[in-house]
């Protein structure tokens, strides 16, 4: 939905060789953003955060269900997660329109092509917001990661314990579940060291802007394309070790090692 709302915004922007600012009603240049401008930094804000705050409900999901059987069965409900996605969306919202309301001020950056929060150069009204906004998504890293780094070793429990049940004529019955298990904690290594490979960048950036003075707008640009990338990589690295050819491939390397 991030790609599809925002990417025509940048594909009109180099289509008639104008500026954001200039492109969309009430803008007059950089210094002055308009409309358009505006929508595309709470865009960027919005979809920065909100699929976090869903990637650590998942986290908790998945340590709860692992480390937590009973409170999980008894507690999570169907219902709980069919509303989890909306209030997520409805929270982000919020806190990402406190830019258009004064807290925060959207900019243009170079090449003109894009919009995001001033993450330095002002005062404390104007860099109060991104170091908010680099704080909690600070803390969502820290979860996600924690969460992960629970579930994983959970599932490398399992697996070590599974071959030792039973016989010893229950041992290839007991490899499949095994390497299932050995399957969900490669991918969740993977997911975790790319998502905060990817969200720590425009966390240093931000603090580096509010209290360093460190104007840097390539450095900026470069921080908001590993953001982008995350949200672009994730989804094939979960499509594509999740398919029977690659989990075959894998049990194959593992056997043989």
């Amino acid at each position: 939905l991030g790609k599809c709302l925002i990417s025509p915004i940048v594909l009109a922007a180099y289509a008639y060789n104008r500026s954001l600012s200039e492109l969309g009603p009430g803008g007059r240049g950089e210094d002055e953003p308009g409309v358009l401008c505006q929508l595309f930094a709470f865009l960027m804000a919005f979809f920065g955060l909100a699929p976090t705050l869903l990637l650590l409900a998942m986290a908790l999901e998945c340590w709860l269900s692992l480390g937590h059987p009973y409170f999980y069965r008894r507690h999570l409900t169907r219902r709980l997660g069919v509303t989890l996605g909306p209030a997520a969306g409805g929270l982000c919202a919020l806190f990402c329109a406190l830019p258009l309301l004064g807290f925060g001020v959207p900019m243009q950056y170079c090449p003109g092509t894009w919009c995001f929060i001033r993450m330095a150069g002002g005062g404390p009204r104007e860099l109060g917001f991104p170091v908010l906004y680099a704080g909690l998504m600070g803390l969502l890293v820290v979860a996600i990661g924690a969460c992960n780094v629970s579930s994983m070793r959970h599932l490398y429990g399992m697996a070590r314990r599974q071959p030792r049940r039973g016989a010893p004529h229950s041992a290839a019955a007991a490899a499949a579940p095994r390497m299932e298990e050995l399957d969900h904690l490669v991918l969740l290594g993977l997911m975790t060291v790319l998502f905060t490979v990817c969200s720590l960048p425009l966390i240093i950036r931000a603090y580096m802007g509010a209290f360093a003075a460190d104007i840097n707008e390539n450095a900026d640009l470069s921080a908001l394309r590993f953001l982008s990338v995350n949200s672009i990589v994730d989804p094939w690295v979960f499509i594509i070790f999740r398919t029977s050819v690659f989990r075959s491939f894998f049990r194959r390397v593992c056997r043989r090692l």
